[in-house]
């Protein structure tokens, strides 16, 4: 499976962005899929992850309410529809997929497979 990560950009504060992560190779329906993000000078972070079609969505406190993980199975695709961003959002974005146990989903090191990061500058 490689994954491609898209949909980064320059916004203001309170708009949205949808960022998405295809798939190619594979079919990922049975992958957990996770997004995090790094900032500069920053450790990479959780974000949000779904737990194959049909599964549970977990995300990080800071986005929780305003982050929303999608999957569509036919496009072979996970979204994640950020709303009300703000510029502490700013950062590279990555789509990563793995066989992910519960207790490990919020580590980078439990993802096997990562797309290139997607750039989201947030402005004041």
């Amino acid at each position: 499976v490689q994954l491609q990560a898209s949909g980064g950009g320059l916004v203001q504060a309170g708009d949205s962005l949808r960022l998405s992560c295809a798939a190619s190779g594979s079919t990922f329906s049975t992958y957990t899929v996770g997004w995090f993000r790094q900032a500069p000078g920053k450790e990479r972070e959780f974000v949000a992850a779904n737990r194959w079609s049909g599964g549970s969505s977990y995300y990080a406190d800071s986005v929780k309410g305003r982050f929303t993980i999608s999957r569509d199975s036919a496009k072979n695709t996970v979204y994640l529809q950020m709303n009300s961003l703000k510029p502490e959002d700013t950062a590279v974005y990555y789509c990563a997929a793995g066989q992910v146990i519960v207790s490990t989903i919020g580590w980078p090191s439990a993802y096997r497979i990562w797309g290139q990061g997607t750039q989201v500058t947030v402005s004041s």
